[in-house]
């Protein structure tokens, strides 16, 4: 089995070489590109995945693995709630223990100002009949055995759910193929072929595939790819850093965060450890150019963020990053096959020092393992769903802002519809990329 953190040292599980003409060419081995594979494989649609590394090396197992309805932008959450209904389908299909488990999400507040945050989300959760409810601090304590700290309450969704990133993707991956889905590793997608405003195939490393439809669904190397071809999202990527604990006693049996410390019960017996609502963004071009979107979030979380000057080479906004390059020659997306930035230190020690102060019962909490993730983010924390306008038969699933594993197989169901233009069955005006240049105001989607 391989092991995780994933690297390009990794034995390839779907090598190539990819075909000559596919009906759809997919950019992206992720959550988000390996469902929509499988749904439109489930349809008979001629299909064929680009993975320029490895399936789901990058953020789509690096994630914390929570499945959550709750605290969800309003225009999100029906596609959640599909979502996880698909989640228990595509568990049973594939056949595989991916760690999937109804245990909870609850969201501990430890102020005023938060409980306020819950009960705005409750009218949501209303709307769609879900089971969330608040809890009092009395109600909060006894949630959790051996708090050190009184909450002011909490907002927990009991039908919420968890599973294990780096096994359960992998695992529809081959779901994807035994249904009939094309599957190539280590194989980059390099340019589009484009004539009279339609998309006619795709360049790759390893020749030209045929194609009338491409959808571009590479996380955080969405941006650098499009951009390529004039088409501009204002999507940047943020540093977290995630640890594993060693085996502990059983606290509470799914996820929970507060403003210091999120955690996850994991299949193994320990905690996925996380420093909530912090992340490292590095200014190079694209921060620039987009800066202006972002100020209403950093107006509305100015702490949130830390900064750097530069990325290290080979990152989707170094400075040093090739913007343009020829359809036979390179890409930046060959040079760096998985993205495996290392976790800080710093992060590290203080996300197993907060998780110790509120349990102090674990005085001997382990780290058996922590790691680096990019997470793909927009202005708005909500994504890009959508067709291209300006070139036919293009397609957009990106900047899933966090969210993408939990929602990953409701926005594959949807972008296969929307790729064999049926009716999706949601609205998805929220998603257009075109909302960031119309004219229309950024209007936040919940820092929850």
């Amino acid at each position: 089995m391989p092991t995780f953190p994933f690297t390009e040292a990794d034995p390839i599980q779907h090598p190539g070489p990819p075909p000559k003409t596919s009906q759809v060419v997919i950019v992206g081995g992720g959550v988000i590109g390996v469902t929509t594979a499988l749904f439109l494989a489930d349809r008979n649609i001629p299909v064929t995945l680009l993975e320029k590394g490895r399936v789901a090396a990058e953020q789509s197992s690096r994630n914390w693995g929570w499945i959550r309805k709750q605290g969800r932008d309003a225009d999100e959450l029906p596609i959640v709630i599909e979502a996880s209904r698909l989640w228990r389908q595509l568990a049973d299909e594939c056949g595989e223990d991916i760690g999937l488990n109804q245990t909870g999400v609850t969201y501990l507040a430890n102020s005023d100002k938060s409980m306020g945050e819950f009960e705005e989300f409750m009218k949501v959760a209303a709307i769609h009949e879900l089971d969330t409810r608040l809890l009092d601090a009395d109600e909060t304590a006894k949630l959790m055995n051996g708090m050190s700290r009184r909450f002011k309450g909490a907002m927990t969704t009991p039908s919420d759910m968890r599973a294990e990133p780096w096994l359960a993707v992998p695992a529809l991956a081959r779901l994807a193929v035994r249904k009939g889905a094309r599957i190539v590793e280590n194989c980059a997608a390099r340019a589009l072929e484009i004539s009279a405003g339609r998309v006619k195939g795709v360049w790759t490393e390893a020749g030209y595939i045929e194609a009338s439809s491409v959808l571009v669904a590479g996380g955080i190397w969405s941006s650098l790819f499009l951009a390529r071809h004039g088409v501009s999202i204002p999507q940047l990527s943020v540093r977290v850093t995630t640890a594993a604990t060693e085996p502990l006693p059983e606290i509470y049996p799914g996820a929970a965060a507060d403003d210091h410390i999120a955690f996850r019960r994991r299949q193994d017996g320990g905690y996925t450890l996380a420093a909530g609502g912090s992340h490292l963004l590095y200014l190079g071009p694209d921060a620039f150019r987009h800066a202006a979107k972002y100020i209403p979030a950093l107006r509305d979380n100015p702490f949130g963020t830390r900064y750097f000057p530069f990325a290290p080479s080979g990152y989707p906004d170094g400075w040093s990053t090739p913007r343009d390059w020829a359809p036979d020659s390179a890409s930046p997306f060959e040079r760096m096959r998985v993205l495996n930035p290392a976790p800080e230190p710093a992060r590290l020690r203080s996300t197993e020092r907060n998780f110790k102060q509120l349990f102090p019962q674990f005085d001997n909490v382990r780290l058996k393992v922590g790691w680096g993730g990019m997470i793909d983010a927009m202005p708005d924390v909500v994504p890009v769903v959508d067709q291209v306008q300006a070139i036919g038969g293009l397609f957009v699933a990106t900047g899933m802002s966090g969210h993408g594993f939990g929602i990953g197989p409701g926005i594959g169901r949807v972008v296969s519809d929307m790729i064999q233009g049926n009716e999706t069955g949601h609205d998805l005006s929220r998603f257009r990329l075109q909302r960031f240049y119309d004219g229309s105001p950024v209007r936040l989607g919940p820092a929850l």
